[in-house]
């Protein structure tokens, strides 16, 4: 069995390395992240969190919820199954040309819509735990 990015890299865990990520962003992008994990605990605290390709976090609940990507400009949270959630909000604003996933870029300043984030979260487990 392959091991995990996060077990390549030594002992330092998956939620230990994005605690790292947030801690040397040290900028906008850093507390935006940090919010973005915070709402995603708060929808499943049992959330299951993974470091793959060389940095990115990932939240799981029976398949993938969302990535959490760093850019210099924006977060990207891009999620997995976004095609097929229900963004009444219309938070999705990023990655809309694909079958599959789709994406909210925040940008510096933009504040998160919790309850509608919070809700796509939802959906994502939903969606996930109604294929097992």
């Amino acid at each position: 069995m392959a091991k995990r990015d996060s077990e390549k890299q030594g002992a330092d865990s998956p939620s230990q390395l994005i605690d790292q990520r947030i801690e040397e962003l040290g900028d906008w992008r850093g507390e935006m992240l940090s919010r973005i994990r915070t709402l995603i605990k708060e929808v499943d605290p049992d959330v299951v969190e993974e470091w793959k390709w060389r940095g990115v976090p990932v939240w799981y609940h029976a398949g993938m919820i969302c990535t959490g990507e760093t850019y210099k400009s924006a977060v990207k949270v891009t999620f997995a199954k976004g095609a097929s959630l229900d963004d009444a909000s219309g938070l999705f604003n990023s990655s809309l040309e694909g079958n599959t996933r789709r994406a909210i870029d925040f940008h510096e300043g933009e504040a998160v819509d919790e309850k509608a984030f919070k809700a796509l979260v939802h959906a994502a487990i939903a969606l996930n735990t109604s294929k097992k």
